[in-house]
């Protein structure tokens, strides 16, 4: 079995970046020079259409401002209907037929859904299901991402899009691949080989592994390296770590496959991104970011309403895979066919949702789809179009998103959201504490958005970086579930809080090291000396425990931990009252200078209350102020700042009616007036112009 390819992928990364750089010269990289800042799309399938139908959905388009259409994602047996015999000339005309009304293109390749010709000649591709099933065609991320003989396919095709394309002035980038097969793997012989290679490449030595590992529990000790399994259920925590390492490099090589002979053949300009799933845990999106132009992600609610909380974290966590602003390759057209209750957002929350988007560093907001194929899995799915052909009572409200951003362009361009504070989010600290919840009732991304509400409500701007990222920018980080803590990442904290930066953790923060092993220090491990203080024991909580002290009264549920051994300039904020025993009058929440800076360890699940407190805490200590000023409840304020001007938008995330005093006269670019004060319908958006700067 051959190892993973890691020279084109280095060559291509150096490339890549070189390309950023010099994007990152003339404005964000995802604002492309000669088009508009802010693009409305739309993805659009004109191989599943005869082409009488075209011109008719691209005027419907160009009438709804809509400026750019996602093609040939799914159109692999479309455009090589036979091995080696391509047909382009369908796919011509529709990039030419689209620039004639204005709108460009960018190419997807094509590679989530292999054609039935090689799916027959070569079936080994097709995917094999931890049962040992092999996937039969018909669906989508069918084929294994670690065969080498499907990505031969998958170079061949996407060279052949690239030679004719890559120079072509409608098109205007390209998305690797769709949604990435939902990261799963195929658990055949080649698959098991190269994971095993993987690991070899990585230890050295068995003998390291296993003391790595600590394979001498239950006897897992390895005499070869072809006793390794591919972890299915429960496993080695460390085996299991280094599964999903693996699944990681497998589809950024998968990718990289892709990329390095698209850079061969496209113009500079063209930019690479790849649709990615928010919190979607498949792999570590912060490495397979790395290679790409910018980061996009695909925006949906399903059952329910709009979140406003959670989608803007997802935003924030986009944009923060690669500190840059990003795309919204596709988002909900009102509904989908795939939720439990595929239930339609209410009339304006579409526009708010796209609007949401912009504000938090969106530099494009696509439809998933345009119009619905006649049969296939996804008929029932939102929609522009009818499968009639023609508009759906959304296509309005979309025309407005439309006019809308035709009219923002000069003031959004050259900008994007700058924050004083950060949260920390780690893949391996994630999936450790999803392998060992020690109560089901722990969820670290709830944890999450909990600190990221209260903060953001305060700060009223919020970046999600991971823990690697630079952070001496920040007044603030915050970590609330850094499980995984090794001392690489101590230490680059550490150098942050000695500068004078402020470190708060959350509970189960430096528990395990970068093997998915328990630290032989204390929690946070190698942060409890800087801490002056250490966790003493953890408990999964049956009922609710009061918690009281600086930051006034209230509950701690789900985790409680019990912090002792505290220096003697080390400050207790809130302790917990009458409990099990074991935490009665003990401290829940301890802080200490050190260095130039503070470091904060809130050893518990807090009630919404304490929450809030606790960030309002944080952020006058860290000495952060609103960048707006004071809005009513239920209006999102945003700022995204360059180009010398500071832009906010404000979303009413309510059906009630909001007036919102400004900060001083500002000009309202919807409203088309300068003024004092912003009066926000039902969803209403509008954006601001601060006439001073």
């Amino acid at each position: 079995m051959r190892l993973l390819r890691f020279v084109p992928y280095l060559a291509v990364l150096i490339g890549s970046q070189v390309v950023l750089a010099q994007a990152r010269s003339g404005g964000p990289v995802s604002q492309v020079p000669g088009h508009d800042a802010v693009l409305l799309g739309t993805a659009w399938y004109p191989e599943q259409w005869p082409e009488s139908r075209w011109e008719e959905d691209l005027r419907l388009m160009e009438a709804a401002d809509i400026k750019v259409v996602r093609i040939t994602e799914f159109a692999w047996s479309r455009m090589e209907p036979a091995e080696g015999h391509y047909d382009f000339e369908w796919l011509d005309r529709a990039i030419a037929l689209a620039a004639k009304h204005h709108i460009v293109s960018v190419l997807g390749t094509p590679t989530a859904t292999p054609p039935a010709w090689l799916t027959l000649k070569h079936p080994e591709i097709l995917r094999v299901e931890p049962d040992g099933q092999r996937v039969t065609h018909g669906n989508r991320a069918h084929g294994s991402a670690a065969s080498v003989i499907y990505r031969e396919y998958c170079r061949k095709i996407t060279e052949q899009m690239a030679k004719r394309y890559g120079k072509n002035p409608d098109v205007l980038g390209w998305q690797i691949d769709n949604e990435y097969g939902y990261a799963l793997m195929s658990y055949d012989d080649e698959t098991r080989g190269q994971f095993r290679q993987w690991l070899k490449a990585k230890y050295g030595t068995l003998e390291n592994l296993n003391n790595r590992w600590t394979t001498a529990y239950w006897s897992e000790t390895y005499d070869d390296w072809n006793e390794i399994p591919i972890p299915v259920g429960a496993h080695n925590p460390a085996l299991m770590l280094e599964w999903k390492r693996f699944i990681t490099t497998t589809w950024t090589d998968y990718q990289q496959n892709q990329i390095a002979v698209l850079r061969q053949h496209i113009a500079p300009r063209q930019f690479i991104t790849g649709n990615f799933m928010g919190f979607f845990d498949g792999f570590d999106h912060y490495t397979i970011t790395e290679p790409l132009t910018f980061a996009s992600w695909d925006d949906y609610v399903g059952t329910g309403h709009l979140d406003t909380v959670y989608n803007g974290l997802s935003h924030d966590l986009t944009r923060g895979f690669k500190r840059e602003n990003f795309w919204v390759m596709e988002t909900q057209p009102g509904m989908v066919n795939w939720s439990k209750l595929n239930n339609a957002l209410n009339k304006g929350e579409v526009r708010a949702m796209a609007w949401q988007a912009v504000a938090h560093g969106a530099d494009e907001v696509g439809y998933w789809q345009w119009r619905s194929a006649l049969n296939g899995q996804e008929e029932y799915h939102g929609t522009l179009v009818g499968a009639d052909g023609t508009p759906v009572p959304l296509y309005s409200e979309v025309s407005q998103v439309g006019r809308e951003f035709a009219t923002t362009q000069e003031a959004l361009q050259g900008t994007s959201p700058l924050s004083d504070v950060a949260l920390l989010y780690s893949y391996d600290s994630h999936w450790a504490i999803q392998w060992q919840k020690h109560t089901e009732k722990y969820d670290d991304i709830g944890l999450l958005k909990s600190y990221y509400g209260a903060l953001r409500k305060l700060s009223q701007s919020v970046d999600v970086v991971s823990a690697n990222a630079p952070l001496e920018g920040y007044k603030l980080i915050v970590a609330p579930s850094l499980n995984v803590l090794p001392k690489n990442i101590a230490t680059h904290l550490l150098e942050y809080v000695r500068n004078g930066g402020h470190l708060v953790l959350g509970p189960r923060s430096g528990m395990k090291d970068e093997f998915n092993g328990l630290l032989t220090e204390r929690q946070p491990g190698y942060l409890a000396e800087a801490l002056g203080g250490r966790v003493e024991q953890f408990y999964a909580l049956e009922k609710n425990v009061p918690v009281s002290g600086t930051w006034g009264s209230g509950e701690a549920s789900i985790w409680a931990e019990q912090l002792g051994s505290l220096a003697s300039n080390a400050k207790t904020l809130l302790s917990y009252g009458k409990s099990n025993g074991w935490l009665d009058n003990e401290p829940a929440v301890v802080t200490r200078e050190y260095g130039k800076g503070r470091i904060t360890y809130i050893a518990a699940v807090l009630d919404e209350k304490l929450m809030a407190a606790a960030a309002e805490w944080m952020v006058q200590d860290s000495g952060i102020k609103p960048i707006f000023g004071p809005v009513p409840d239920g209006v999102e304020v945003s700022r995204r700042r360059g180009n010398g001007k500071d832009v906010f938008i404000l979303i009413n995330t309510t059906q009630e009616a909001r007036n919102v005093t400004l900060p001083h006269r500002m000009r309202l670019l919807l409203g088309g007036k300068e003024a004092s004060e912003a009066n926000l319908g039902s969803y209403g958006v509008e954006v601001l112009v601060d006439v001073n700067r």
